[in-house]
């Protein structure tokens, strides 16, 4: 039997503590599905990515570790906890086993509707985190050894690092 694990996040930007969990669950499972939270935000301080520009990122991160049992989903808001993990289910056209998430809320709305969750250690340390990539970013302080390389080229090469100070200073 396939087994197969959801692990959903806004990936703002993709990092390496987002590589950890897809490197260690990836020999787990037979398939990670990432599901692209937040997926109709952009150009926002707390989405300053295109799911198109985050797609990328995850996709040229797994392909140089090797990585290639994923798939990836686009999955917008819809604003509404009770309608979610339904809504998630309808965006996803594949059935998942287990869901990955270190959001508390997530965890706790798949775990009520009766499927199995894992929350994973943070890997990369406390700093790996999205809010604190973007804060580092935008004040000029170090920030490219939280992210996998071609993360950090990525983002070189959208002009990331002009939209997150622009984002910051409104």
């Amino acid at each position: 039997m396939s087994m197969k694990a959801l692990f959903i996040g806004r990936f703002q930007p993709f990092h390496n503590g987002h590589l950890g969990v897809i490197k260690e669950f990836s020999r787990e499972f037979d398939k990670i599905i990432i599901g692209i939270g937040s997926s109709q935000y952009s150009y926002t301080r707390d989405n300053p990515f295109t799911a198109e520009e985050r797609e990328r990122m995850i996709r040229e991160s797994l392909r140089k570790e090797g990585i290639d049992n994923f798939e990836i989903y686009m999955i917008p808001d819809i604003h509404n906890y009770p309608r979610w993990v339904g809504h998630v289910e309808n965006t996803i056209p594949e059935k998942f086993d287990v869901v990955i998430a270190r959001n508390p809320v997530t965890l706790k709305l798949f775990k009520e509707k009766g499927y199995t969750v894992r929350r994973p250690p943070r890997y990369g340390g406390e700093d790996c985190k999205g809010e604190v990539i973007r804060y580092r970013i935008a004040r000029g302080e170090k920030w490219r050894h939280l992210v996998p390389d071609a993360v950090a080229k990525i983002i070189d090469e959208i002009n990331g690092i002009e939209r997150i100070k622009k984002l910051y200073m409104d």
